[in-house]
């Protein structure tokens, strides 16, 4: 006969293990939107502006601007050579692009969404945010390992900052503290966006290659998306990993919604990793959401709680010649959506 205390814990892991499935089975989100806004380039960040209902979306060599609310292509900032991320400096009505390839920022204005200027980078501007503390654009420069600060007001290059390694994503807490991933160092480095200076590095383990990062500002919490399957939590102030959340495979971008206390993860395998912040010290997976194959960056509507994601249809690999560089799959013409997820 089984006794009673030996029989709950089991009983206790069975419901966990069907709560799990049911995560994985039955989301709560469901496609609300399908737009087609056209081009057959790739893609990299996306940047939602709840208030205007725009999303932009990197395109390789152009960057459009459609209204989230309807799919209509509102504008399209071409003539780059290799675009990253967008970030906004809305007080002052400009944008700025990290146009890789070029090693520049293209420096555009928010309501005409046409280019006024361009400001030399490092070698790949990658990572690219607008620090309201310090007012001044931060472009993380994948190959040269460094950071170019720019005054947003005059577009100066106010410094370069060495990092120590290949930056990721970034972000700021809007309060004097700015963060990047290094991923082949698997580390997280904060900066002081005034002093323009490193003031601390710290580990990710068990977090392997980092890439998406974001942010609750209000309990310096981060979230960094890591290659082997994890989402690392970070206490913003003490640098130590609280806990880390078991994510889907092929995280690229992560995203935090303070409206409804979640982190996300999109996965590039076709889902959404959903995790929920029920304190600044506890979290857990609440669900997973299905989307696409190839749905690996993504974006939050912080006025809807929509989840906002993008991809495309690609062609059979092509056979790979012995000693060869590697050919990626052709994207299917016509193919490339932006999908929107809602409760």
């Amino acid at each position: 006969m089984i006794r009673l205390r030996f029989l709950l814990p089991l009983l206790a892991l069975l419901c966990m293990s069907a709560f799990a499935q049911s995560n994985q089975g039955n989301s709560s989100y469901h496609q609300v939107h399908e737009y087609k806004p056209g081009g057959d380039t790739g893609w990299d960040y996306l940047n939602m502006d709840a208030s205007s209902r725009r999303l932009y979306i990197s395109r390789g060599n152009h960057v459009q601007v459609i209204n989230i609310d309807s799919g209509k292509l509102e504008g399209d900032i071409t003539g780059l050579q290799g675009v990253h991320g967008i970030a906004l400096d809305k007080a002052n009505n400009k944008g700025f692009i990290s146009d890789g390839r070029a090693n520049s920022v293209v420096v555009f204005d928010i309501k005409s969404i046409k280019q006024t200027g361009k400001v030399e980078a490092g070698t790949n501007p990658d990572a690219i945010l607008f620090d309201p503390f310090s007012k001044r654009v931060f472009a993380f420069n994948g190959r040269s390992g460094n950071a170019t600060a720019i005054d947003a007001k005059d577009n100066k290059v106010a410094a370069t900052i060495d990092l120590g390694g290949k930056p990721e994503f970034a972000v700021s807490d809007g309060k004097g503290k700015v963060f990047v991933n290094l991923e082949d160092k698997s580390e997280l480095v904060q900066i002081d966006p005034k002093a323009l200076k490193v003031v601390n590095t710290w580990p990710l383990a068990p977090c392997e290659s980092p890439s998406g990062l974001a942010i609750d500002a209000d309990h310096e919490r981060l979230f960094a998306g890591c290659e082997n399957e994890t989402m690392a939590i970070v206490d913003g102030n003490s640098g130590k990993v609280i806990t880390t959340e078991k994510i889907g495979k092929g995280v690229d971008a992560t995203a935090f919604d303070k409206g409804v206390s979640q982190a996300y993860s999109s996965n590039g395998e076709g889902n959404i990793t959903v995790v929920k912040e029920e304190s600044p010290d506890s979290f857990s997976v609440a669900e997973t959401v299905p989307t696409k194959r190839g749905a690996r960056t993504m974006a939050v509507d912080e006025k809807t709680h929509d989840l906002i994601t993008v991809t495309a249809d690609f062609e059979k690999a092509p056979e790979q010649t012995p000693g060869q560089p590697r050919q990626r799959p052709k994207m299917v013409p016509g193919s490339f959506v932006v999908l929107v997820y809602g409760k």
